[in-house]
């Protein structure tokens, strides 16, 4: 079975899909890609032109794009896991306080350099965020196309700050993380899974989500920086 992935629920995934392999007897390959955004490596740019898949697993955003698309089974969409915003700088470097809205606006000033997915949370930090707090002309912000390359950007030290989902920074290399932002201004991102339309696998892919939306995914998902859906 095949499924394409983007990097928000990576973390949980990566923990969950072994047992899930060993209890029914089926070999997963996944693949990645950016739940939005430009590029030929989104999901919705990867099924366009023909990549097989039976399961996506992406941002809500975007899965409601490939539902209009009719990339979709009808009514296998689920939702996994809720997403903060958080910060990430390099590990070992000064952590701002960015748990009120004047220090996360200070942090970004600050910084020379802020990595930013190109994706759902990228797109809406540079189009509704930053332009609320006044500062969107007035900050370095550089847009990688996936969180793992913006953080692999403040690893390598060619940037001072990462905004991005807290979950795409607990298992990061060379990155600390520096704490969620303010509730106020805060912005919490569905991870949903679904079944890919033309799909020759679709009993076992419904199996696959409900595994990641039963209660023995529950641990992965909190370990992951992530919260349950309500219900």
């Amino acid at each position: 079975m095949k499924v394409i992935i983007s990097g928000g629920f990576n973390g949980a995934y990566d923990q969950l899909v072994p047992e899930f392999e060993r209890t029914h007897g089926v070999k997963i390959a996944t693949g990645s890609g950016a739940s939005q955004g430009t590029g030929p490596q989104t999901i919705a740019a990867q099924l366009a032109r023909g990549v097989e898949a039976d399961v996506v697993i992406l941002s809500r955003e975007g899965l409601t794009e490939l539902i209009a698309a009719r990339r979709i089974v009808a009514g296998t969409d689920a939702d996994l896991a809720l997403a903060p915003i958080g910060v990430a700088v390099r590990a070992g470097a000064p952590q701002p306080d960015v748990s009120t809205v004047e220090g996360f606006t200070q942090a970004l000033l600050a910084a020379k350099t802020i990595a930013v997915p190109g994706s759902t949370s990228g797109i809406w930090l540079r189009a509704e965020l930053f332009p609320r707090l006044g500062i969107a002309d007035r900050i370095n912000v550089e847009v990688r196309p996936r969180g793992t390359d913006a953080t692999a950007m403040l690893a390598a030290g060619d940037a001072d700050l990462g905004v991005l989902p807290t979950s795409e920074i607990v298992y990061a290399r060379g990155v600390a993380f520096a704490g969620n932002i303010a509730p106020e201004i805060q912005f919490i991102q569905t991870f949903s899974a679904a079944v890919v339309e033309g799909s020759r696998q679709i009993e076992t892919a419904k199996r696959l989500i409900a595994y990641l939306t039963s209660t023995q995914a529950a641990e992965a998902i909190r370990k992951s920086g992530m919260q349950l859906p309500a219900g």
